[in-house]
């Protein structure tokens, strides 16, 4: 029975984002480790952009530095 845990930023990913991903994971796992898809579950998480960080810094510094 896996279980798939997706962090994303929120930024606006769509419903149709969600359910390609939530499809994608569960296909891989079916494919690679022949998992069963009615017993594999994907959940996202959604974490404003202030609460993730990269590099020892806010994710929207990281991507200003990155930028220049």
């Amino acid at each position: 029975m896996p279980y798939v845990n997706i962090k994303i930023t929120r930024e606006g990913v769509t419903t149709d984002q969600k359910a390609e991903l939530i499809s994608g994971a569960t296909d891989l796992l079916v494919r690679v480790l022949n998992k069963n898809p009615a017993t594999t579950f994907v959940t996202i998480d959604e974490v404003e952009l202030e609460d993730w960080g990269v590099g020892g810094l806010p994710v929207e510094q990281y991507r200003r530095k990155a930028a220049s």
